[in-house]
This record gives structure tokens, C-alpha cells and sequence, in this order.
């Protein structure tokens, strides 16, 4: 093992020494924060009476009665938020991920991916309940901001941590996610465009092109981003919910043809879940099968749960209980993986695909949907993954924004911070795809590990939030309101007067 990690080391290139570098971090992280993630969602099923199942339905009450204008004419409508988290959401982990999860860990990365969900349900609950507690009023602009960093700060006491998470989510989401998002959008095109290593076309040639796309994607983002939060969520409510009811009924109709092989895809899912092959590296990688780990950080990276980025955009929403916005969020996860994640995965094991190790990513997601329905499939998926991809890199700088104006929000810093994450979406344009994914998981993990401990730390906040929303809702026919004045003990934690 020792030889090993020298050797890896030991690389012809700068970039493959960086990639052995993050692996050898990641891999330790994340055999331990996979039973972390299940233990954290676990809690909070039970501390909440498994909230995701009894309050689902009242979720879907409470997404449809959110898209009227904020009572508060300087906030976002809480369906603004929404989709503004759910813009991050879908994106490349709904279709690249997926693929990557499946051809490395086989059909039974579905079911994990599936099981994280809805345990996640509960973790993204909490994390969006405690963010709409805590947030505060943005002194130039009046928009509410909020997130992992202010309920870590005033809930915990703890600002070096809440600094820290801060660091981590603007690495995290402004510049590796960004770069993962633009590195997709980019080898979608090359398949649409016949311009792979299978079509003969030389690679020579198609790196002149590909920075051309990065050019491209600059321009397009540099607008939006530099509109702040309210561009970005306007945008989002105008491009999400389109562009997944159309990818939806791609899948459906998928299904619909090959409905007589639907049954025999569950039963691989089930029985490849289970099936044994050893995680890479750490103490407890030897428990975990490929098919487990992988479903479970595709299953993360896509709907994010407990990992501390939505609650960013959930804050923002102008609601009258934090618990609304946080069943709204909790939402978001059931759309993002149980609905979006399983189109993909349906698609791909429908067409009982076996890549060539030519393609990565979103270029299995192509063939196997160009099996079902034809040639005209890689343009129509190279569409929509970068409506996906593009939604997701607004979305990531909305999550950022949020933390940088906590860390420093000036408005030359905000400045020169929009600069580089447009840098960071060229690099990701032109750059390999495994080692930005791997440096998604790097720092996806150490995100997570730190939220997942605040959020545990925090739990009686969300407790007491729950059974004041579910009181009220018994004892009236309206919406139920939070009002501070009522609770002595938290009005002693909450810095603003917005509750």
C-alpha cells in the first residue's frame, strides 16, 4: 500500500499528482462520512417521527401554495427558492453522475442512491428549517440571507466553524461543482457533435473547439451572476420546471416501450445492491460494496442532502414558518433523486448498455437513450443537460454568494469573486472529467462533515420548530405562523426581528 501511494505520487504530470493527492484525502474522509450521512439521517427520522413520510404530503401542499409574491416586496417567493435549490440539484448528477454511478458500481448504485434519499429527506428538513430560523436581513439590499454559516455562528457560537464551512462551500460550489457542471456541458456537445475518439475525429482538433465552448459558457454566465441572488432566481423559476417535465417525458415514454423488461430492472437493482466488492481505502472500506459507495456520493452530489448548500437558498425565501420552507426543501430531494436520478438510471439499464471504455459521463446517458430513440437523442440530451448544467452553475453561485457577503461582502470582493468563478467554469470547460469529480467528492465530504455535525448539535431547534408547526396545524385551518415572541428561549439566540 505504501509502494502504491509513492508511485501514484510519482506521476509524469502536474495534474495526476494533484488527482493521487486528492484521492489519497478523500478516500480516508469518506469511509468514514458515509456511515456518518446514513447515522445523521437515521436521527433525524426518528427525533421527527419520520417527518419525510408523515408531512409529505403536506410538502406538496405547501410547493403548490408557494408561487404567489412575497409578502415582503425585497424577498424571493418561497417556490423561488425552490427552484433556485433545485437548480443546483438537477444538473449533471441527475445524468453524468448517475451513468458514472452505474458503469462503475453496476445497477445497484440505484437502490443506494434511492435509500439515501429518503433518509436524506429528513436531514434536508432540518438543515432548511434551521437556516430560515436563523437568518438575517442584508443591510444594503433587504434580501434575507442564511445558511449552515449563520446558524452555526449564532446557533452553535462557533464562528471559526461557521468560517471554515464557509470556505469550504464557496471552493465546493463556486469553483469545483462549477467546473463540473461546464466539464459535462462540454463532452455532451462532443457526442452530439460526433467529435469522440469512436467517430474518428482528432482530439488535436477538437481541443481548439472545446475552448471556444469555454468561451462560450463565460459569456453566458457573466450576466446572470453578476445580477446577484434575485437574477439568478428568476432565471431558475423560468428555466427548472420546463426543462424537467420535458426530460421526464422522455424517460416515461422510455419506459412505456419497454415495459415488458421494467419488472426485470427492479430485480437487478435489488440484486445487484448487495452484491460484494470492496470499496478502495479507509478502515471501513471493506464493508461497503462499489455499488453502495458509488450510489451514495452520485446520490449526495445530486441532491445534497444534509451536505449544506441548500439551505443557502432556502433562507433567502420569505415564508411564515421556517418549517415550511423546510418541507419545501425536503421536497426537492424526493424530485432530484427518486424522480430525476431514476429517469436516467431507467434509460440506462432499459438499454442494458455496456459502455466501451471510451466514453465517461454523460456519454453513456446518450448512446443508451440513442438506443431507445434514435440518433436524434445526443442533441436532444446535449440540450437539455446544459439547460441542466447551466441552471446548476447559477444555482452553485447563488449557494456562494450567500457565503462570501458572510465571510467578506464587500462589493470589490464580490467583484473579483464572480471573475474567478468564471475562471473556474473555463477550466472546467477544457480540463480531464475523473479528476474534478474527484475533487467534487474532496470537498463535497469535508462540506458535509462539517454541517452534518452542526445540524446533530442543533437538533432541539428543529424539535421545537416541528412541534410548534404541527400544533398549529391542528388547531387551525390557515397557514401556520412562527412568532419568536412566543418562544423566550430562542428569542435569545435570534439576532434580527424578522420572526
Amino acid at each position: 500500500m505504501y509502494d502504491d501511494k509513492i508511485s501514484c505520487f510519482a506521476q509524469s504530470s502536474f495534474l495526476d499528482t494533484v488527482h493521487c493527492g486528492v484521492n489519497a484525502i478523500s478516500s480516508p474522509i469518506w469511509s468514514w462520512l458515509v456511515w456518518i450521512l446514513i447515522g445523521v439521517g437515521l436521527f433525524f427520522t426518528f427525533t421527527t417521527g419520520f417527518v419525510q413520510l408523515r408531512l409529505f404530503g403536506r410538502s406538496i401542499k405547501e410547493i403548490s401554495a408557494s408561487r404567489q409574491y412575497p409578502s415582503d416586496p425585497r424577498g424571493i417567493t418561497s417556490f423561488q427558492a425552490f427552484v433556485t435549490g433545485l437548480a443546483s440539484r438537477v444538473g449533471t448528477g441527475n445524468i453524468a453522475g448517475v451513468a458514472i454511478a452505474i458503469t462503475a458500481g453496476g445497477a445497484g448504485a440505484v437502490f443506494w442512491m434511492w435509500l439515501m434519499a429518503l433518509i436524506g429527506m429528513s436531514s434536508a428538513f432540518a438543515e432548511s428549517t434551521l437556516a430560515q430560523l436563523f437568518k438575517v436581513r442584508d443591510k444594503d439590499t433587504g434580501l434575507f440571507r442564511g445558511g449552515p454559516a449563520y446558524y452555526i455562528e449564532n446557533g452553535l457560537g462557533q464562528r471559526w466553524m461557521a468560517v471554515l464551512f464557509s470556505l469550504s462551500l464557496v471552493f465546493c460550489f463556486a469553483f469545483v461543482y462549477n467546473a463540473i457542471q461546464a466539464n459535462t456541458i462540454v463532452q455532451a456537445v462532443q457526442s452530439a457533435a460526433n467529435m469522440t475518439v469512436l467517430d474518428g475525429f482528432d482530439q488535436n482538433t477538437w481541443g481548439i473547439y472545446k475552448h471556444g465552448l469555454a468561451i462560450v459558457l463565460v459569456v453566458m454566465t457573466a450576466p446572470i451572476i453578476f445580477g446577484g441572488i434575485r437574477r439568478v432566481a428568476r432565471v431558475a423559476e423560468a428555466v427548472v420546471p420546463l426543462m424537467a417535465v420535458i426530460y421526464l417525458g422522455i424517460a416515461l415514454y422510455v419506459m412505456a416501450i419497454n415495459i415488458g423488461e421494467v419488472p426485470e430492472m427492479f430485480a437487478l437493482i435489488i440484486k445487484d445492491a448487495f452484491t460484494v466488492q470492496a470499496a478502495g481505502g479507509g478502515l471501513l472500506g471493506g464493508l461497503i460494496s462499489q455499488s453502495m459507495m458509488l450510489g451514495i456520493k452520485r446520490g449526495l452530489y445530486s441532491n445534497e442532502a444534509g451536505q449544506g448548500s441548500a439551505p443557502n437558498a432556502a433562507a433567502s425565501a420569505d415564508v411564515k414558518h421556517p418549517v415550511s420552507q423546510g418541507l419545501i426543501q425536503m421536497l426537492g430531494v424526493f424530485m432530484d433523486t427518486i424522480v430525476v436520478c431514476s429517469a436516467t438510471a431507467f434509460i440506462i439499464l432499459l438499454a442494458k448498455y455496456h459502455p466501451s471504455p471510451d466514453l465517461s459521463g454523460i456519454q453513456v446517458t446518450q448512446a443508451a437513450l440513442a438506443y431507445h430513440v434514435g440518433s436524434w437523442a445526443q442533441t436532444f440530451l446535449a440540450i437539455t443537460l446544459f439547460l441542466f448544467s447551466f441552471s446548476s452553475i447559477i444555482g452553485n453561485y447563488a449557494y456562494a454568494e450567500t457565503n462570501m457577503q458572510y465571510l467578506h461582502g464587500s462589493q470589490r470582493t464580490l467583484t473579483i469573486f464572480r471573475i474567478v468563478v468564471l475562471l473556474f467554469v473555463y477550466f472546467g470547460s477544457v480540463t480531464q472529467v475523473q479528476v474534478v469529480w474527484d475533487m467534487g467528492d474532496l470537498t463535497m465530504g469535508i462540506m458535509a462533515l462539517i454541517n452534518l455535525i452542526a445540524i446533530v448539535l442543533l437538533h432541539k431547534y428543529v424539535l421545537q420548530l416541528l412541534r410548534d408547526y404541527t400544533t398549529k396545524l391542528r388547531l387551525k385551518s390557515t397557514e401556520p405562523v412562527f412568532k419568536l415572541s412566543e418562544h423566550p428561549v430562542l428569542k435569545r439566540k435570534i439576532k434580527s426581528d424578522i420572526w
